[in-house]
């Protein structure tokens, strides 16, 4: 089953900037590839992205990416990290797409949104269609029949179902759940009850916290671009 890593998504039809490119280099390929950040590195070592806003603040089209103070340096992930992670980091940062390195910390490529979603599968249009959790477990714990009865119990049903190794800890597995219904804080309960460790969730439901839903709607923002 596809583990849904980093180093599995990355896409390679967007290119990184050298810090010897020139911001006017930086703004064209900003047009060219449909994307509101590139990465910059310098050979092989990641120095930051580089924005549409970043680009605003310089008239001179021929002033090196170098000369330029980048944000974001901190900002990516590991190879093996799985796609929540990746996730989470678009999120937090509000960006389209994240940095990956190797062990040597060195520029791979980049994973965007669409494709870590897509990865995933379809995921809810609207708000208020469907939920996804997150679930970190023993691989001796892992029975989806049972899990889909805690589910189910809860007037829910699971669309889709993911087993990758949690990144985090090489002795767990993480399971990544599609639900039919936005509605999450009785089937975490269940599930919590039955000692599963919910480690993520994504929700349309109303009833969740103000940042979780936020988190949600900056989700489906990313979708549309």
């Amino acid at each position: 089953m596809h583990s849904m890593l980093a180093e599995e998504l990355l896409n390679h039809m967007i290119p990184a900037l050298q810090v010897t490119d020139s911001t006017g280099k930086a703004a064209k390929w900003l047009e060219e590839f449909h994307v509101g950040q590139l990465p910059v590195v310098d050979n092989r070592q990641y120095r930051g992205l580089i924005t549409e806003s970043d680009l605003l603040d310089y008239d001179q089209t021929e002033e090196l990416l170098s000369q330029l103070t980048l944000g974001y340096a901190d900002v990516h992930v590991q190879h093996d990290q799985h796609f929540y992670s990746i996730m989470e980091i678009a999120i937090q940062n509000k960006i389209q797409l994240v940095p990956v390195l190797d062990e040597q910390r060195e520029y791979m490529g980049v994973v965007t949104v669409g494709d870590t979603l897509a990865a995933l599968g379809q995921m809810p249009i609207a708000v208020g269609q469907g939920g996804i959790l997150v679930l970190s477990m023993d691989e001796r714990d892992y029975s989806l029949t049972q899990i889909s009865r805690y589910v189910e119990e809860n007037n829910a049903k699971i669309l889709s179902a993911h087993v990758a190794q949690d990144e985090s800890d090489p002795y767990k597995i993480r399971l990544t759940l599609k639900l039919n219904t936005p509605s999450l804080t009785r089937i975490v309960a269940t599930l919590e009850r039955f000692g599963y460790v919910i480690t993520a969730q994504f929700s349309g439901a109303t009833d969740v916290g103000e940042g979780e839903q936020d988190r949600f709607d900056a989700l489906l923002k990313y979708l549309s671009l």
